[in-house]
């Protein structure tokens, strides 16, 4: 099962740009620091990434068992990240960069 967790685009600027959709929006900020920035944006989220760390990029929240299946598929390795979940990249045949991402059954994070 797949469903659209977030959108990722980059900024060098994490703080400014958080602050622009705060402003701008009415965003709510559910975690920032220096590199990135995740934000409740109306019904979605928006994630700010540093152009060093993170493609721009669209989310996919999936299963465990999903993940797994899409990495064994795909030849990927999954990464654990700094919060918990767990994901892989891929690309459509556009070439645009798409994450599936995996929240573990207790995650009490963003």
């Amino acid at each position: 099962m797949f469903s659209l967790d977030h959108v990722a685009i980059q900024t060098p600027d994490i703080a400014g740009t958080a602050e622009f959709y705060v402003k701008e929006f009415g965003a709510e900020i559910l975690y920032q620091d220096t590199s990135w920035a995740f934000l409740r944006l109306g019904q979605g989220k928006l994630a700010l990434v540093s152009p060093q760390q993170h493609p721009p990029h669209v989310a996919m929240r999936v299963s465990a068992d999903d993940l797994q299946r899409a990495a064994e598929k795909h030849g990927q390795s999954i990464a654990e990240h700094r919060d918990g979940t767990r994901g892989i990249y891929l690309h459509d045949p556009a070439g645009n960069t798409l994450e599936l991402i995996c929240y573990p059954p207790d995650y009490k994070g963003v």
